[in-house]
């Protein structure tokens, strides 16, 4: 859509658009780049506390994923003139202030307009070393692949629409998207220098449109283990109903440049099309490195996993990810 436009050159840019990558960085000086970013969305759950929540966790993702440290949000947010109480306009902002002080970031203002359909996120600025931010470009063969949480919120999501979620696997799905990356990042930062060779957090392409912008931006195939990867209670029974539309997006997006071995059935391939709200990490990892950076990450209670390696590139295979 871009690529008619002359777009202005600044040798400040570390990263942009052009890489697909979660965050813009900007170098300030030496020693401080900042690391900008904006996402918002339509409710995701029916409570208008835990949907703030999940919008700014969802937010701040975005550059912890980068490898950076968020200081700052503005809020964005869509209401009805009508038909929606004003204690729950108040609930939306507060479940998401309260994320906000949680991950140790000042929310310094934001805009509000009048629209039919809400929604609700942040534009948030964090600041990283020039030159030790993450992006999806530096996957290497040999590399392993963790992920830092479970797939399946685009799924349960779809199905407490419906109100068809067991009370459990709303439970469950919830805390995941409110849980912050802040702990998975900061594990990773302790990782040996220069062993995260890639990093990018799963949100709405899902876990395979993700994995496509990382093999593409580093030039190499990710080789997946479909049995490997973590998911959400009552995601695989609920999905031979309630597939969101964003999965079949995902599917006719990706899906030219994804090879799903024999074994992986239209259920799993659901899953890892299924667009993630505030997803987990997605970090590709030195293989010398990769079960310190485990130990650690479950140390801190994050609930990682080994779901797959990098591999060279095959210039006859058009596959960028192998699932197997």
């Amino acid at each position: 859509m871009l690529s008619d436009i002359s777009l202005p050159q600044d040798a400040r840019v570390l990263v942009d658009f052009r890489t697909a990558d979660d965050a813009g960085v900007y170098r300030l000086d030496a020693s401080t780049a900042l690391v900008q970013t904006v996402d918002f969305f339509t409710p995701v759950v029916d409570d208008p506390y835990e949907f703030g929540a999940i919008a700014a966790a969802n937010a701040l993702s975005d550059v912890y994923a980068m490898g950076g440290t968020p200081l700052t949000a503005l809020a964005i947010a869509a209401f009805p003139k009508k038909d929606f109480p004003p204690e729950d306009i108040q609930a939306v902002f507060r479940g998401g202030f309260d994320t906000l002080r949680a991950a140790g970031v000042a929310l310094l203002g934001g805009h509000t307009v009048q629209d039919t359909e809400v929604k609700f996120g942040y534009a948030v600025t964090g600041i990283v070393v020039p030159g030790e931010q993450w992006t999806n470009a530096g996957a290497r063969p040999g590399d392993r692949l963790l992920l830092t949480k479970p797939i399946g919120t685009g799924i349960v999501s779809t199905a407490i629409k419906h109100d068809a979620a067991p009370e459990a696997a709303t439970r469950a799905a919830v805390a995941v998207m409110r849980q912050l990356n802040a702990e998975a990042a900061r594990a990773l930062r302790k990782a040996p220098p220069g062993a995260v060779h890639a990093c990018t957090d799963v949100t709405g392409f899902g876990l395979l449109g993700h994995a496509c912008e990382v093999a593409e931006a580093s030039g190499v195939q990710l080789r997946l283990l479909a049995a490997a990867v973590p998911e959400l209670p009552d995601a695989r029974r609920l999905a031979v109903r309630f597939q969101p539309g964003g999965a079949a997006s995902n599917e006719a997006h990706f899906g030219g440049r994804v090879r799903l071995g024999p074994g992986v059935d239209a259920i799993t391939r659901a899953l890892l099309y299924d667009p993630q709200t505030s997803g987990g990490l997605l970090a590709v990892v030195a293989p010398g490195a990769s079960e310190a950076v485990l130990a650690d990450l479950h140390q801190r209670g994050v609930a990682a996993v080994a779901v797959g390696e990098v591999v060279a590139a095959d210039p006859a295979d058009r596959a960028l990810i192998d699932v197997r």
